[in-house]
């Protein structure tokens, strides 16, 4: 007799009410643990960070008094702007991973972009004064208002304009407008500077992925701006496209829902 003959068959029996309920109630406990962990990352990195960046900032403005050699300012003034990058990379891998982990708490009502780009700006305010790069919002009269999440809005906002910033010419001009379009807005952000092939654009959608040769890039960062963005816009019911051309300047077309 072969082994086949004591072979069964089990028919497929699809999961129950019980099962799926069971399933749905291990999701949601793995979800909650994911943002404790998150939230308890985020506390545990950004408290020192914060610390080094305040205690910085007191030495090198010295505010208690001259700190004597010059260098102590010069090297305060290092490990000031340093914490600022560092946290602001801190920031990116965090938010990513609550994206990529469905860990975001998203709270979505309407957004006046008008405030949100004022907010913006004056985090960038340090930057484009070094770069002496200027903003050009195109319509005077006020923006319309998308229905988004607003730490959302303003993290998506920094990241496209940040980037525009960065890869700008020095005292060249970003622009900025905002146009209705089939019950979308749609946020066109222009810069001047090299673009990029048109070929390496679904590539720099990828986390950790950055424009030109590794060794010859003028900028630093881990790459997730962008990123960023295209998850935080998905996840609010709207899309980030990429526009480029080597030589040509990149333009980021970020679309929203109307409010």
């Amino acid at each position: 007799m072969t082994r086949a003959a004591f072979q069964t068959v089990v028919p497929f029996e699809p999961p129950g009410p019980l099962q799926d309920q069971a399933a749905a109630e291990r999701r949601a406990i793995f979800d909650e643990q994911k943002k404790s962990f998150l939230r308890m990352v985020s506390h545990e990195l950004r408290t020192p960070l914060n610390a080094v960046i305040g205690f910085s900032e007191i030495l090198a403005c010295e505010l208690y008094g001259p700190l004597g050699s010059p260098q102590y300012r010069e090297y305060a003034e290092h490990i000031l702007a340093s914490g600022h990058k560092l946290l602001t990379i801190v920031n990116q891998v965090l938010e990513i991973a609550r994206l990529e982990g469905h860990a975001a708490d998203m709270g979505l009502g309407p957004e006046a972009l008008d405030h949100a780009l004022e907010d913006t700006l004056e985090q960038l305010s340090v930057d484009l004064r070094e770069t002496g790069v200027s903003i050009d919002i195109g319509d005077d009269t006020a923006l319309p208002s998308v229905m988004a999440d607003g730490r959302g809005l303003r993290t998506m906002l920094f990241n496209l304009l940040q980037n525009a910033v960065t890869w700008s010419p020095a005292g060249g001009v970003v622009t900025v407008s905002a146009s209705p379009r089939a019950g979308m807005i749609d946020i066109v952000i222009r810069d001047s500077g090299p673009g990029v092939d048109p070929a390496d654009i679904p590539r720099l959608l990828k986390p950790f992925e950055q424009g030109q040769c590794p060794l010859t890039r003028k900028a630093n960062g881990a790459g997730l701006g962008l990123p960023i963005v295209e998850a935080l816009s998905g996840a609010m019911g709207g899309g980030l496209e990429i526009i480029s051309a080597s030589g040509e300047g990149l333009t980021a077309r970020l679309s929203l829902p109307a409010a």
